[in-house]
């Protein structure tokens, strides 16, 4: 459910990680300053960073590890290491990671339902608009004008970004449509065939 500056931040965040892995052992907060971090996420405004920010606390991405002047830096030892640090924790992905690569999987197959039906919506639509052009050219008994305006009226449902289900509502009753199509066409010509026999 995050919009894209929302997943551009935490990208942004992650990339402040010294490790190409999260692990408790190197510790697991980030704490560049809104400047630093602005600039990784492509320029997006002070405003605009915090509000995201807030967004991704509040999904449970992230968690806020404030200091006492709620500034974001480190304490280091000796050695260079980081010793105890204020910023952004990034635990909450440690700690989801199953959650998370289940809800990924689920985003993978929900598109690809949906690129399957977008398919079979196209290829129905396609079909009944020829099959339409070609009974109206020839002819056909029927009453055309009712069939075109149904499948103008069913085509005109679909928002300019439809959901799965819209598509696959619409796909239903276009194959309907389709399947009432070529009946009617298949019927007359069963009887053209009668005729020509008598």
């Amino acid at each position: 459910g995050l919009h894209d500056r929302a997943i551009t931040v935490l990208n942004a965040l992650l990339s402040f990680y010294p490790k190409s892995e999260l692990s408790e052992e190197h510790g697991l907060v980030v704490f560049p300053s809104n400047d630093q971090l602005s600039a990784r996420a492509h320029g997006i405004t002070g405003t605009t960073l915090r509000r995201h920010l807030a967004v991704l606390v509040d999904a449970g991405l992230i968690f806020r590890r404030d200091s006492p002047n709620g500034k974001r830096y480190a304490h280091r030892t000796k050695s260079g290491d980081v010793d105890q640090a204020f910023g952004f924790s990034l635990a909450p992905l440690l700690a989801r990671v199953e959650e998370l690569a289940h809800l990924a999987q689920q985003v993978v197959e929900e598109r690809r339902l949906f690129k399957r039906a977008k398919e079979a919506l196209t290829i129905c639509r396609r079909d009944v608009r020829k099959l339409i052009s070609a009974a109206i050219e020839e002819g056909a008994d029927g009453d055309w004008e009712m069939i075109e305006a149904t499948f103008v009226a069913l085509v005109g449902r679909l928002s300019r970004s439809p959901s799965r289900l819209e598509v696959e509502s619409v796909l239903d009753e276009m194959a309907m449509l389709r399947d009432e199509v070529i009946n009617i066409l298949e019927m007359q010509q069963k009887s053209e065939n009668m005729d020509t026999n008598g």
